[in-house]
């Protein structure tokens, strides 16, 4: 099959949404290992004041992960899948979260507008069809200094990494999607993540897309050498001048 882009995509992910939380919640650790990704942004502790883009928000995994670790921040959440996104803003939220519909390629058409402290974009990059386009625009949105934080399966390049991707995916993931009428999607999913980048690969691409301070960190459990979370920084202008 070919990977879902664009409107195919956000169309699968309206179908797939009454059925997402119940599908991800039987990942050991999903929950966990996104607020973890979420302290390796490195922000004062509660986020009091902060401005904070969540970009590919779902059904509001990234979200709550968001309000877990920085109750104080004021957090925009963003989805281009209006399915998702409805899911998503009926579930109980403190005050500062909001919701909106935009894919990330016309944020600015959506009214969302930086500087943002820090943006968070949870298992999105992989999806989009230009990522290097979309690191761009979010550099234009942080303001000097402002972290990236991206949580993403990205290969750690071993045999065994594909392996046990594939061996989950179509040994668990793909059987009970396709019996709940969302094989398509997760065998998009499958797909997506062998063809993109590796750790180290899109670790360069955050560097080449204007970063400094770029890491990539394994998250820990059977999903190690799977999934990573990355960091980086928009510089501050005295860097940004000597590049």
């Amino acid at each position: 099959m070919t990977l879902l882009r664009d409107e195919r995509l956000a169309a699968a992910f309206d179908h797939a949404a009454r059925r997402y939380d119940a599908l991800v919640a039987a990942n050991p650790g999903y929950h966990a290992q996104l607020r973890r990704s979420v302290r390796r942004l490195g922000l004062p502790r509660g986020g009091e004041g902060l401005r904070v883009l969540d970009l590919g928000c779902g059904t509001g995994a990234s979200t709550a992960a968001l309000t877990a670790v920085l109750p104080g921040a004021r957090i925009t959440a963003v989805d281009a899948s209006a399915g998702m996104l409805e899911r998503a803003a009926a579930k109980p939220w403190p005050p500062g979260v909001t919701f909106t519909r935009a894919p990330v390629e016309r944020l600015a058409r959506a009214g969302v507008r930086g500087p943002y402290d820090a943006v968070f974009a949870a298992y999105l990059l992989r999806n989009v069809t230009d990522p290097d386009a979309v690191l761009t625009a979010v550099r234009g949105l942080l303001a000097p200094g402002g972290r990236l934080g991206v949580h993403e399966y990205t290969l750690g390049g071993r045999r065994l990494d594909r392996a046990v991707w594939t061996l989950v995916c179509r040994g668990i993931v793909q059987p009970a999607a396709t019996a709940l009428g969302d094989g398509e999607l997760y065998r998009h999913l499958w797909r997506s993540v062998v063809e993109f980048d590796t750790a180290d690969r899109f670790a360069d691409r955050l560097r080449t897309a204007g970063f400094d301070r770029v890491r990539a960190l394994p998250l820990p459990g059977w999903q190690t050498g799977i999934a990573h979370t990355f960091t980086g920084r928009r510089p501050l202008p005295e860097q940004d001048a000597a590049r």
